[in-house]
């Protein structure tokens, strides 16, 4: 007999807080409270908010904040990396603490991290409860491939060990493309090869109002009579950042497009570094924006922009596909050879593709996005696609179907 899934846990690292806020795993829990589910989420309340453990409603949802260390967007290694690993000790011993009565009928949980396989364990075994796992970053492979440390180190072999029992304990594994599929099951080959799937990023995808897109433009200055690509989102190491400098660079003295990068990261201080230097008349730096901000600010721009590092073995798929898809927009993508994104750009027609690195390949694409018909027919297709393939309803009905 099917069993009723009633009691979600989801184990979060990113800052949660808030479900009535747009985002792909706010949108995903959304979903489940809306089909009935009692939804847990724990999130951490990282050291730098200076807020301690506590407990409350959000949008349906009970939500349980851990103090933890500084585990996001923080270059201090030694702390982030002792902070991962005290995670799993912190959430458990939250949620004996606050939840210790409440029996879980599914654990959901996301890479990064991959050291929350006690919890998962505990929960598994206590509850008797089904466990999926949403891969959204192959660790540690992908900081060996930045340089953060080998294969032969201490390192890698505790968090590939972690890796390894974290793909055990997972009864399935939604995967975001199918490149990423192929790179497990073939650098795993001890994994069920039924448990994984794609199950891709996905949000809430919303009607759009009429917004008055010089009125943005003008707002943060920008020009409102020339194609603008942005880049938003995480400015960090995985991001390529080098080669996007490159690229700005190279248009500084265009006067034809303007470009726009919004954002925050570790790398951050590099890029303001460079727009200090540069001082570009076609290019501005924007701070990091609230959720709502930034959609209106990507909605009055024309082309979004995808980095990733040249170095990359495994494949990534960036969430910030998803707003310029929603947004009517094409993209342009210079990233590893490994990834599937530029393929899936490609083959459905709403961008195109480069790899990192490749400066004479990406000044051309920039050259056919100039084409205003170009990027109309590309931002609506690319549209279609994601309602098609990216919405949170369609990632719900994979977690639930595979548990039957």
């Amino acid at each position: 007999m099917e069993k009723i899934v009633v009691n979600i846990l989801f184990l979060s690292v990113t800052g949660l807080y808030d479900l009535s806020k747009r985002g792909i795993y706010a949108d995903l829990m959304r979903q489940f409270v809306r089909n009935g589910h009692k939804v847990h989420i724990v999130s951490p309340f990282e050291r730098r908010t200076g807020r301690k453990t506590e407990m409350y409603e959000s949008g349906g949802a009970q939500v349980l904040c851990v103090r933890t260390l500084n585990i996001q967007k923080t270059n201090h290694f030694i702390e982030k990396g002792l902070g991962l690993l005290l995670l799993e000790y912190q959430y458990m011993h939250a949620i004996n603490r606050f939840w210790g009565n409440i029996r879980f009928d599914l654990v959901l949980y996301v890479t990064p991290p991959i050291t929350l396989n006690r919890v998962i364990r505990h929960i598994k075994q206590r509850d008797k409860a089904r466990t999926y796992l949403l891969l959204k970053d192959i660790f540690p492979q992908g900081a060996v491939d930045l340089g953060a440390f080998s294969q032969r180190s201490v390192f890698y072999r505790l968090f590939r060990r972690k890796e390894r029992e974290m793909y055990r304990l997972s009864d399935h594994i939604g995967c975001m493309s199918l490149a990423n599929v192929e790179f497990v099951l073939r650098h795993n080959p001890d994994v069920d090869a039924r448990k994984v799937h794609v199950n891709p990023n996905s949000i809430e995808v919303q009607e759009q109002r009429v917004v008055d897109k010089n009125a943005i433009r003008e707002k943060y200055g920008l020009p409102t009579d020339r194609p603008i690509f942005i880049y938003g989102g995480n400015l960090g190491r995985p991001q390529g950042i080098d080669f996007l400098l490159q690229m700005l660079e190279q248009y500084e003295h265009d006067d034809t497009l303007f470009f726009v990068i919004a954002g925050s990261g570790t790398e951050y201080p590099k890029v303001e570094s460079w727009f200090l230097t540069h001082r570009p008349q076609n290019a501005r730096l924007q701070p990091y924006l609230p959720k709502e901000e930034y959609d209106l600010l990507v909605q009055s721009c024309d082309v979004g922009m995808i980095f990733l590092d040249r170095r990359f073995t495994v494949p990534n798929i960036p969430s910030r596909l998803l707003s310029y898809l929603e947004y009517r927009m094409p993209v342009i993508i210079a990233s590893d050879p490994n990834t599937d994104i530029g393929r899936i750009a490609e083959e459905n027609g709403f961008g195109v593709w480069s790899e990192s690195g490749d400066a004479a390949h990406f000044i051309a694409n920039v050259e056919r996005l100039m084409n205003p018909q170009t990027r109309k027919e590309m931002g609506e297709r690319g549209y279609r696609y994601i309602r098609q393939n990216y919405t949170v309803d369609k990632t719900y009905s994979i977690i639930i179907n595979s548990l039957k």
